[in-house]
């Protein structure tokens, strides 16, 4: 798909999410539900405690992640973190309430109503540390060397220029500040039908890159000492059972032993690394 028609259709479909619809090709990770219950059992099957679900506002928690990157960039009070792809803002909470007041935590969205979303529920919620901007993760609305952190939560496999997002990334970070994120990337490629499917897009799977170009990607940005910390397999029984996955199959016409082959194609990574120190970015 060309690139903006790729934004649009990622843009209307999480605007729908924002607005409490249930679409048939918006997924929430590891085995997909709508209500709230379900979405606390995918967020602690992705990482994520019982006292963090209990600590955000409600709403906040949309069950779209892949991982708990928050956890994984073990964030430490005073700093400033950005989330690339804030959503309704449940990372971005959980990232203030660690940095504390005496921190700031930017969250960045392509889509005014998850951003309008995200700024009730921060309100709802009384939190003065959290900020959010809308703007694209190809054109952060970030300043030079503004933040300590970014966190991203299975959100850039949707950005059809990654190598800009890491860019921009690397921009925005401070002299030695670190990034940890989760994401989907392939293991191999994706059949056509799939690759080309706007269903499939908005599902985290068509937009997602080979693994080795992924960290490709980040390196070429300037990132050092990066790493995968974590790797796990797209579940099966999600593609088997989840209507995400059958309203993919049926989009497509896949049988079950395709999209089973789908299913091996794919992986869920949570990757970390940094910029490097002021001496060496200056080179």
């Amino acid at each position: 798909m060309e690139e903006e028609k790729i934004k649009r259709v990622v843009r209307d479909g999480y605007a729908k999410v924002a607005k409490g619809e249930r679409l048939n090709f918006i997924p929430v990770s590891q085995c997909c539900g709508s209500n709230v219950d379900l979405t606390h059992d995918i967020s602690r099957a992705i990482g994520y405690k019982e006292d963090e679900l209990a600590s955000v506002p409600e709403g906040a928690n949309l069950g779209l992640g892949c991982g708990n990157p928050t956890a994984l960039a073990s964030l430490n009070e005073g700093e400033t973190v950005l989330d690339l792809g804030s959503g309704a803002g449940f990372d971005c909470f959980l990232a203030a309430n660690t940095v504390g007041v005496a921190g700031q935590v930017i969250g960045v969205d392509m889509t005014p109503e998850m951003i309008e979303k995200a700024r009730a529920n921060a309100r709802k919620g009384g939190y003065s540390n959290v900020d959010f901007r809308l703007g694209e993760l190809e054109h952060l609305p970030v300043a030079d060397s503004a933040v300590d952190v970014i966190i991203s939560n299975c959100v850039i496999n949707l950005t059809p220029d990654k190598t800009a997002v890491f860019r921009e990334a690397f921009r925005v970070l401070r002299p030695d500040g670190r990034f940890a994120v989760s994401d989907m990337v392939l293991l191999r490629a994706l059949p056509p039908a799939v690759k080309d499917s706007a269903a499939a897009y908005v599902s985290c799977l068509s937009g997602a890159i080979m693994k080795d170009a992924y960290l490709a990607t980040i390196r070429a940005a300037g990132f050092e000492n990066v790493y995968i910390v974590e790797e796990s397999s797209f579940p099966l029984d999600c593609m088997a059972n989840d209507p995400t996955a059958q309203a993919i199959g049926n989009t497509i016409n896949l049988t079950p032993d395709e999209l089973r082959d789908l299913a091996d194609s794919v992986a869920s990574i949570k990757v970390a690394g940094k910029k490097p120190s002021a001496a060496v970015v200056g080179h």
